[in-house]
């Protein structure tokens, strides 16, 4: 396959198309397309910076779906009236918490459209799991659910919640396939070669989000220097981002 075609594959509308978006693409798709008798709610979690939100929100443009990313600040109406903005209700808002859930219900199930639930450990630290539950029982309709590693342990605390997960998806750590799809989107204007990417993926420890800021710091230092390559022997005793504080100096 040429390097265009790569590119074309890899990256679709400026994203970058690594194995965590095809993950949480499946996952969805899962709940979807699922039989009747089976559930809807699906989980998807991983460390920070390994890419989920950027996946969440390409696959909620790609399906459609309900997207709302909750703060750890909401309650119970901040996180309904979010969902009823996503929406774009028209009609008046509920005012009571019950009518809210049942309006959205209606939502999902009218629109047979998918919820989308980021950051959901904020849900959960809130005691607002239940209320989750509501709008999928009231709705049948596809939820998912994006959250940090321990997501899947937290839940196991609502038995009757836990038990209506369909599949529980775990992110996966950067590799060179992917390293190789967003060099393409973060350094447009710098060939990195691969002795160099190897470097970056080194360092990242699995975050996608690691890889990213590397890809853009070697590419402005390229251009700095009137450079459109660079490789490992060049980079040299530069620092590459690791996510680590600076030592204090002594």
């Amino acid at each position: 396959m040429s390097e265009a075609s790569s590119v074309n594959v890899n990256a679709v509308n400026g994203i970058a198309r690594i194995g965590n978006l095809q993950l949480c693409q499946i996952a969805l798709t899962s709940a979807m397309d699922r039989s009747q008798n089976l559930p809807g709610l699906v989980v998807f979690s991983g460390p920070s910076g390994w890419g989920k939100s950027m996946s969440a929100m390409y696959v909620a443009n790609s399906a459609r779906a309900f997207y709302v990313q909750a703060k750890s600040a909401w309650t119970k109406k901040h996180f309904l009236r979010a969902i009823l903005f996503e929406m774009d209700i028209n009609v008046t808002p509920a005012v009571t918490i019950a009518e809210m859930v049942d309006q959205i219900g209606e939502e999902l199930a009218a629109s047979r459209r998918p919820l989308i639930i980021d950051e959901m450990d904020h849900i959960v630290d809130r005691n607002m799991v239940e209320l989750v539950r509501d709008l999928y029982e009231s709705s049948q309709s596809p939820i998912l659910l994006i959250g940090e590693e321990g997501l899947p342990t937290k839940l196991k605390r609502w038995e009757r919640f836990h038990g209506r997960v369909l599949a529980w998806v775990q992110a996966q750590p950067v590799n060179q396939d992917d390293a190789r799809a967003l060099r393409h989107i973060y350094s447009r204007d710098v060939d990195i070669a691969d002795d160099l990417l190897d470097e970056v993926l080194k360092v990242a420890h699995g975050s996608v989000r690691r890889v990213c800021v590397n890809l853009d710091l070697i590419q402005r230092e390229a251009l700095n220097d009137g450079l459109d390559r660079m490789d490992a022997k060049g980079w040299k005793k530069r620092p590459l981002y690791t996510g680590e504080a600076p030592k204090r100096r002594v």
